[in-house]
Formats: structure tokens, sequence, C-alpha cells
């Protein structure tokens, strides 16, 4: 059994029983505030019967094991409960401002509870915020679920250390999340994955002809933006005046594929096995792109490619692709369409403090501000428009 007591204003947890706060004004109507204020805290606290109560963690030397995971249970049942709750903790966008803050004024997850900065943050936030990236972008929601619960039944009426956590998540999946609790509850680092540089590349399928048509195209394109040659343009020149002056190369054309070049392109392609000729024929477009792990803590990479048709692709990229190098990585990518629009992070789901250096082409999302810092308290968000429609 557990008993929820509707105070006024408070929440606490007790073993089987709690008091949570959120009453209505005296004639019965309330703030959205209130409404999932109360709503949350009462999730919340009966939450509580299962952290720490009954997977009996030490609150006192690490508050996040059971208010953090609690905290990370809360967001599941609030989602679950209607669709766009207006949850304050889980999603990973919601603990960036935290993430890319002072570090004086953080702490690793794995400090103890007397010693924190920013208590709510560190016990509550963050790590019920690393539970939800382990489940929805590292394990996945059902391996993670399955991992979970096998810890809580492992632990039940036992006293679990963060040590136990760790290694009954990573028995149950086979998965070897050491630099996720490393980067994640061991340091104070952010993540901030920048998309530093693009290199296209395209198969040289060595023919003559559409080789030197391009450099044609090219040089064209080069010349005629040169601004003497357009200013030049009014000018008669001596050759134009004179006939006398031209010769074998006033009529040549350097782009012009020879005879002596056709034939020894067909020569090459006759000796190309099939898998050669496969590639060459396949007019792929080759992407390579940079990355740079500007905050320190790594991460999967997840990007979303639109092509020129406007379609799109997924690719993700596990974390692993970090450990040789903790501080850039380069990785290409083979496509048959051609490339517009590279975003990283596209659902908001690691947690990337810059936004700024997450796009090719770059990409300004602007930032806004407040001409006037100062609000009067009777235009606070938590006004009552229940009681006015009254």
């Amino acid at each position: 059994v557990a008993i929820s007591v509707h105070t006024k204003w408070i929440g606490m947890e007790y073993p089987m029983i709690c008091f949570n706060g959120g009453r209505p004004e005296k004639d019965g109507t309330y703030s959205k505030r209130t409404k999932y204020g109360m709503i949350g805290v009462i999730i919340h606290e009966v939450g509580h019967n299962y952290f720490p109560m009954i997977i009996n963690s030490d609150e006192r030397q690490w508050t996040w094991m059971d208010e953090g995971l609690n905290t990370f249970l809360q967001y599941l049942t609030e989602q679950e409960f209607e669709k766009g709750y207006p949850s304050r903790r889980g999603p990973a966008y919601k603990i960036v401002n935290y993430m890319k803050g002072d570090k004086d004024r953080i702490s690793p997850i794995m400090t103890n509870s007397e010693s924190i900065h920013q208590f709510g943050n560190n016990a509550y936030g963050k790590p019920a915020t690393a539970m939800n990236i382990l489940r929805e972008t590292i394990m996945g929601r059902e391996l993670f679920d399955y991992s979970f619960k096998m810890y809580s039944n492992r632990w039940m009426f036992k006293h679990p250390n963060p040590e136990d956590l760790f290694r009954s998540l990573e028995d149950a999946s086979s998965i070897d999340l050491d630099w996720f609790w490393r980067g994640w509850f061991y340091s104070t680092d952010h993540v901030d994955i920048s998309l530093d540089n693009i290199k296209y590349y395209r198969i040289n399928d060595q023919n003559p002809v559409t080789n030197k048509a391009e450099k044609k195209i090219n040089f064209t394109e080069v010349y005629n933006k040169d601004i003497s040659n357009q200013r030049n343009k009014e000018i008669v020149t001596y050759r134009e005046n004179d006939k006398g002056l031209e010769d074998f190369y006033t009529n040549y054309d350097p782009f012009k594929a020879t005879p002596k070049e056709i034939k020894k392109y067909k020569e090459f392609k006759e000796n190309l096995n099939e898998d050669e000729k496969e590639i060459i024929n396949s007019n792929q477009h080759f992407y390579e792109l940079k990355f740079s792990n500007i905050g320190g803590l790594v991460m999967p990479i997840i990007l979303d490619f639109t092509f020129s048709d406007n379609s799109n692709k997924i690719i993700k990229i596990p974390a692993e692709i970090w450990k040789k190098n903790s501080s850039e990585i380069t990785k290409v990518f083979a496509f048959d369409k051609e490339v517009v629009l590279i975003e990283l992070d596209p659902f908001l789901e690691t947690a990337d403090t810059d936004r700024f250096n997450n796009f090719w082409p770059p990409k300004m999302e602007p930032s806004k501000f407040d001409l006037y810092k100062y609000r009067n308290r009777r235009d606070r968000e938590d006004a009552n428009p229940m009681k006015k429609k009254k």
C-alpha cells in the first residue's frame, strides 16, 4: 500500500506513505503549474517506495541513486500519463544549460552528497538525463528496460552501491559502458561535438572526354569571373587585327580529348575486373567529415543527411569511434545522391551544448534576449487562467 496525503506545499516520502503539496484556490480553480506540480510530486514521492525503500541504496552517501533514478522513472511515468506532459527533467536538451555552466560550480555525480554543488541538477537532473540517454540512444528501450529491471530485482531489499548499478546494467546488456560511466558520472565534461570540416570527392573514371569537359567548365568559370578579363572584353587585340599572328594554337582546344587518349581509356576499361568496373561506374558521392570533441564527453555521433532530391538518411555511429582518439576523428560516407545538408544530433538526444557547430552548411540559430529583465510578480507563468475565465 502506498498512501499519498494531500498537503499544501511539501513533498516528502516515507515507507508506504508520503505527503504531497498542490492545493487549488478556495474557489476551486488552480494554475497549470499547480496541476502538474501536484501530479509530478505524487508520482515522485510514491515512486520512492521503490527507490530507495525497496532497492535500499544509501541516500546520505549517494543521493543520486534514489533521487536521480526516481526522477528518471518519474519522467517515464509522466509521459505515460499524458502526451506532452511538461516534465521538468529527463530529456537531454533540458540539462544543457547546467552541463555548459561554470565548472567551478559543478561536481561529478559521483561526489558525496554532502559536498556537491547545485544539489538539484547534480542529484536529480543529470543522473535522470543520463539514464534517459542510456535508454533512448545507447542501449535502446527494450534492452535498457530489461537491464534496469534485472538491477532492480537483483538488488531489492539489499543495499546497492553505484558500481552495483553499473555492473548490473552491463551484465544484463552485455555492453561495455565504462566510457559512459566515466564521462557522465565521474567527470564534469560536457557534450559538444563539432562538425568542423567537409571534403567532397568523386571517383575519377579516367574518361578523357568527360574529364576534359569538366576542366573546361571550371576554367571558363574562373576566367570569366576574373575582374581583369571582364574589363578586357572591350579591348580589340593585335591578333584580332592581324591574321598573320595566327598559328596552330589559335584554334587548338586543349580541353578536347585526342584519339590517342580515347584509345588509352578503352584499353584501361578492358583490363578492369567486374568489381572494379562496378566501382568506376557507381558514380557515387564521397564525403569526408571531420569532427572534434570540444566538450570532452564522448558520445555517439548521430547524423541526418539531406540529399538533393529532398530525401534524407539517418546514420548513427557508436561512441566507440572515439576509442583511438577522443579529441578528433574523420569518417568517410558514400552516397548515390548529392548531399545538400548535414545535421549533427538532429533529435537533440545527446545533450550537445552548442548547436551552432552542428550543421553543414553552417546554420545560425538565433539567441533571443529580453529587452527588460524585470518581471512583475503578477505576470509570472504560474498565473491562474482558470480563475480569470471563471
